[in-house]
């Protein structure tokens, strides 16, 4: 007792030197609590999820193929004609070229398709393994962006480049006509189209003009329309050949009147890039798409914007109207094709096959011997052919 009175006194003779450290005094809101129990749901979900599931017996698996509930096997394959490999019967496998297909074009005997690369070519429109019947190799040594054909007879096309050049084809011959390059006022051409007849080829350019040739006489520009000076990204001749309509970077539409040398209409509406504009078969109406991810049509006669297409995630590259002109298509960035009703302004059918976006899509005319459908291509280096309006 008396070594821990010691003790006791000589702690309480220490204390008395150490200085005295003042402790903040922390105020605990009695409302603060942690809600456990509303995390555990998410995390038991998570738990589940993670579990591997039971594996589905062979046995079960052939119940379910004798009831007619299993997945259909895919029976319509077919060798493609450009890599020789199985594919499905609709679809031309991702070596029918060696990069992105940008363009094509179709005429009763020939799906034509450009790429990145330096050939141009020439699939079978009317077979069932649509083969490939020709190939333009090196036509564009840093590769081909647009194609246009004349839609009356299909023996005239035209391609564009990367190196700013056009080229004119025979396809009765298969053989190159003329080469366009080096023209004062054709610096930067981008996109091109033909008159149904085939008499006339105009194609716009990176500063915003229109030029125009006549095919016999494509040594000379044959007229020259001006705009404000943004990138064209899109050009279409109608019908009867009498108007040209040109789409810009700025979002500008204009349509030009090739009898009078002046100006139709100047159509507002997409305030984004416009990246395609076509004129319907009877060339009333015209459909305009770009990164609005909207599809517009304006009625050609009085420039009044009748209809807006909703439907895509993304942008949208191309549209194309069946021959008759009641249903549009449009492919995307998003990689889904849709068909458009033009009497109830809806979707009425969806596509997504592709993996990657759609570049292009164009409808397959008649006398092509395969009935009416489409065909779209893009970044996945596949050519997809659908045999109906609808899709299907």
């Amino acid at each position: 007792m008396a070594l821990s009175a010691a003790r006791s006194s000589t702690f309480y003779s220490l204390k008395s030197f150490l200085p005295t450290l003042t402790m903040p005094a922390f105020a605990v809101p009695l409302a603060i609590h942690l809600n456990i129990p509303s995390l555990l749901p998410g995390i038991f979900e998570s738990i589940l999820r993670a579990v591997p599931k039971k594996k589905q017996s062979h046995s079960r698996k052939r119940m379910r193929q004798l009831a007619g509930k299993a997945l259909k096997d895919v029976t319509a394959l077919n060798k493609c004609s450009a890599c020789g490999r199985v594919k499905r019967a609709h679809v031309l496998c991702e070596h029918s070229h060696a990069f992105d297909i940008f363009g094509l074009a179709i005429t009763p005997s020939y799906v034509i398709t450009v790429s990145g690369d330096s050939n141009i070519k020439l699939w079978e429109t009317g077979s069932q393994d649509h083969t490939l019947l020709h190939q333009f190799s090196g036509a564009h040594r840093l590769g081909a962006h647009h194609v246009a054909v004349n839609t009356a007879t299909g023996k005239l096309a035209a391609t564009a480049g990367f190196g700013g050049e056009i080229v004119l084809w025979d396809l009765e011959n298969l053989k190159e006509i003329h080469r366009i390059k080096g023209q004062k006022g054709i610096e930067g051409t981008w996109a091109l189209a033909l008159s149904p007849q085939g008499d006339r080829l105009v194609a716009t350019t990176c500063d915003g003009k229109i030029n125009g040739w006549d095919t016999s006489k494509p040594q000379q520009i044959l007229n020259q329309y001006l705009t404000k000076g943004s990138f064209g990204m899109t050009v279409d001749i109608s019908p009867d050949g009498n108007l040209v309509a040109s789409g810009h970077e700025n979002g500008g539409v204009y349509i030009f009147n090739n009898v009078t040398s002046k100006i139709h209409h100047s159509l507002h509406g997409l305030v984004k890039p416009v990246r395609c504009v076509k004129f319907s078969p009877a060339g009333k109406l015209l459909a305009v798409c770009g990164d609005s991810t909207v599809i517009a049509l304006f009625d050609v006669v009085s420039g009044e914007q009748i209809a807006n297409l909703t439907g895509h995630s993304s942008w949208v590259f191309s549209v194309a109207w069946n021959p008759v002109g009641d249903h549009l298509i449009s492919g995307s960035f998003d990689g889904k094709v849709k068909v458009w009703s033009v009497d109830t302004f809806s979707c009425v059918a969806t596509q997504n096959e592709a993996t990657a976006s759609v570049h292009t899509v164009q409808s397959i005319p008649r006398g092509s011997g395969i009935g009416e459908g489409f065909v779209a291509a893009g970044a996945n280096k596949s050519i997809y052919y659908y045999r109906e309006t609808t899709g299907e």
